[in-house]
This record gives C-alpha cells, sequence and structure tokens, in this order.
C-alpha cells in the first residue's frame, strides 16, 4: 500500500471527523491497561477534563503496542481517526507524517520552548520531520532494568544480587525452593530482554555500531557473543509457561515472590506502587543488569491526526500543551514510572528507583537512543522473530549471530 497516495485521497475528499461525537470530544487511543498503567491514565484525563472546555474520552486497546500500533495506523489510513493517539517515541509514525496525515505542531512547539525544556534533544527529533515537529513526547520509558524481589534472595539465605551473573548463579537454589527464576512472556517481552542485554552486557559501543551504524562486522564481535550468551542462560531460567503471558502478570510473579526476577522497562514500577511495594525494602532495580548504567531514551509520544474541524484542532493543541506542562510530568511519571522528559520539576517523591533513572540522565554519557529510534519496523519485527526463535529452540549462539548480520546488512 502507498501510503501517501491514500492520504492524498483522503485529504481531498469530505471533511473527515477525528470524532464523531461533539467537537470538544477528543478520543484518545493508547495501549495501557494494566493496573499501574491505568492510575497514569486517569492522571492525564483528570488533568485534560480539568482544563475545562474539552472532554477525554477513552480509547484503551487491550494488547501490546505491538498489536496497538496496527490497528491505530488502520483507522487513520482508513479516513476514520482518533482526536490523539499514543505511540512510542520514534519511526512507528515515520511514513504517516510523510503523508501528511498528523496535525503539525511546530507553532505550539516554539511557543512553549519545546526545544529547551524537553531533554535529551533526541526525543524532540524522533518527532520531528522536515523541521516541523509532528508529535510531544510524554515520559522517558528505559528497558534497562531488572527488577529483583528482595525477600525471595533475603528470606531463603541468599545476598540480593549486584548483577546479571550474580543471579544467574544464585538460580539453581531458587529453583531448589520452587521458585522461577526469571519471570516473562512471550512475543515482545523475549526480545525486550534480549536488547537489554545488548547495552547492558554488549555495552554502549557494540550497541550503536550494531543499531546504529547498522555495521553487520560488529554483530560478530566478542562483546555481541556475549550478549547472545547470556540470552541463552536466560531460557534456560524461565518456567515452561512463559509463553503468552502478560508482562504485568510476569511483574506480579515478582511482586509475590512466586520469580526472583523480572526484565521488564521502568514501566513496571507502575505495578509496584499499586501493591504499595517499596523500592529498596520489597524490591530492588539494576539499571543495565548491574554492569552498564545506561538508559535507552525510548518512551511514549502522542500524535493528533490531521483533521478539517477547527474545535478538534484546538482541543488537540491544548492536551498537546497539557502532555508536557510541569504538573502532568510530575502526577503522570510518578504514577507510571517513566521518567520526565523536563529536567525543571520536583521529582523529591520520586522511588528510589527512579531516582537511580534519573542521577543516570544527568550525564547525556548514560544515554543512548531507543531501537525503536534507530531502526524501522521491518528490522525491529525480523529481530523479534530471530530472538523467538533462539528462546524456543535449541539454536546456538553461532546461529543467531549469522542470522542477526544477515538482518543488519539489509536493515535501514
Amino acid at each position: 500500500m502507498n501510503i501517501r497516495l491514500v492520504a492524498a485521497a483522503l485529504l481531498a475528499s469530505v471533511a473527515i471527523p477525528a470524532f464523531s461525537a461533539n467537537a470538544t470530544d477528543l478520543e484518545v487511543t493508547h495501549w495501557w491497561t494494566s493496573g499501574g498503567e491505568a492510575a497514569a491514565v486517569k492522571v492525564l484525563a483528570d488533568q485534560y477534563n480539568a482544563l475545562g472546555d474539552n472532554h477525554w474520552v477513552d480509547g484503551a486497546i487491550a494488547g501490546s503496542g505491538s498489536t496497538a500500533t496496527p490497528l491505530i495506523v488502520s483507522r487513520i489510513l482508513g479516513g476514520n481517526p482518533m482526536g490523539a493517539t499514543q505511540l512510542n517515541t520514534g519511526r512507528d509514525a515515520e511514513e504517516l507524517v510523510k503523508a501528511g496525515l498528523m496535525t503539525d505542531l511546530t507553532d505550539l512547539a516554539e511557543k512553549e520552548h519545546w526545544k529547551d525544556i524537553i531533554r535529551p534533544a533526541s526525543l524532540l527529533n524522533s518527532c520531528t520531520y522536515e523541521g516541523r515537529i509532528y508529535c510531544v513526547p510524554l515520559n522517558i520509558h528505559s528497558w534497562q532494568w531488572m527488577w529483583v524481589n528482595r525477600h525471595v534472595f533475603e528470606d531463603n539465605g541468599m545476598k540480593v544480587p549486584a548483577n546479571w551473573d550474580e543471579f544467574v548463579a544464585d538460580a539453581p537454589k531458587l529453583r531448589e525452593k520452587g521458585i522461577v527464576p526469571l519471570a516473562t512472556g512471550a512475543p515482545w517481552q523475549v526480545d525486550g530482554m534480549r536488547s537489554v542485554m545488548q547495552i547492558g552486557i554488549g555495552g554502549k559501543e557494540t550497541y550503536l555500531a550494531i543499531y546504529q551504524k547498522k555495521d553487520a562486522d560488529a554483530v560478530k564481535s566478542p562483546e555481541n557473543r556475549k550478549v547472545w550468551d547470556a540470552f541463552a542462560q536466560a531460557r534456560d531460567l524461565v518456567d515452561e509457561s512463559y509463553s503468552g503471558r502478560d508482562w504485568n502478570v510476569a511483574t506480579n510473579m515478582v511482586i509475590t515472590g512466586k520469580a526472583a526476577a523480572q526484565i521488564m522497562g521502568d514501566w513496571a514500577q507502575g505495578e509496584f506502587g499499586v501493591a504499595k511495594q517499596v523500592a529498596g525494602k520489597d524490591y530492588d532495580c539494576l539499571p543495565g543488569l548491574g554492569f552498564h548504567g545506561l538508559l535507552d531514551t525510548g518512551g511514549d509520544s502522542f500524535y493528533f491526526p490531521k483533521n478539517s474541524n477547527a474545535d478538534i484542532t484546538k482541543a488537540q493543541l491544548e492536551l498537546a500543551s497539557m502532555l508536557v506542562s510541569k504538573e502532568t510530568q510530575v502526577k503522570f511519571n510518578l504514577a507510571k514510572g517513566s521518567l520526565p522528559v523536563r529536567g525543571d520539576i520536583d521529582l523529591s517523591a520520586a522511588s528510589s528507583c527512579m531516582k537511580k533513572g534519573l542521577e543516570i540522565l544527568k550525564n547525556p554519557d548514560n544515554v543512548v537512543p531507543g531501537v525503536t529510534q534507530l531502526i524501522d519496523p521491518d528490522t525491529r519485527g525480523q529481530m523479534t522473530d530471530l530472538g523467538l526463535q533462539f528462546f524456543s529452540s535449541k539454536m546456538t549462539v553461532d546461529e543467531a549471530i549469522e542470522k542477526q548480520a544477515a538482518i543488519f546488512k539489509q536493515a535501514q
């Protein structure tokens, strides 16, 4: 399908409503449906409704981003766009922007000095096409975390691990106690786990060589072999029922002590928060698997599909402005467990894990672009498939490296 031709036909036809209800209702689509996520969405809805003239109409889509994104894109291409939508910060909406289907936010961004307050700069750069801004980054979500139930280790006479190697060494003792060492689900969680290892174990230089420079030779480096070796260890630490498990169910296994740890993005903090768990007391977090204190700066951005209704456009711009306001940045990110895109707000109420992230973020050298910012959806899909094939089979590390090298020879 040629998205640009479809877009031209749609925009040249009759007016396309963003939402069939009255003009001040704004339908907002997203895939935040777990307990912690729902609490964070309520913050946004309450903040928006409190503005007075507009009404947040919730359009939650069950499932992960990989499930929701095609549905969101299909609606926009089909001429039935929502008023606003969450998408991953990165290249997911690239073709829609090029096709002219997204509202231009440049004037608002310049008026409110987004370039001065949103950091790191790569977030806003991901929203920019030909010098114009088409989305608003809401938060910084990093995959680079491992979550550990402290009680599982302490109550069984073990030291709480400080890194991946210490955790792997304790795995046999955990199994003897009937505890699943590593909780996960599939498919995207497995892919995310491997991406965490790519940075946390392989290091920044190798990660950027592969994902940014598309260097197939770097795939065959000793550093990248260590990544696949660790991924092989991980497939021996999960339970047999992991396939199809929702990420928040896996998080709950850690919270309840059925599992010792989970490799998951910082949105897991929202689940710990809802369960009244205290960081440093009930659970701990290991950025970079305890080796490399790096954060990949993915996250969530909001896009506003173009429409011909001036009232809807006004409502869109008011929501965009609200999302980067100091009050929203504090309330939302404390609930979501993510890091704010602003560095000029008071987060003294943040958990110790969130403060670890904020400390890492202070040094620009500790920040790397997220996978969604560096490779296109097709390449990501191929890497997801490879990770799943490896994780669910006896594929060797050598075979996996050869397949990864072939993927990146043609990556865009």
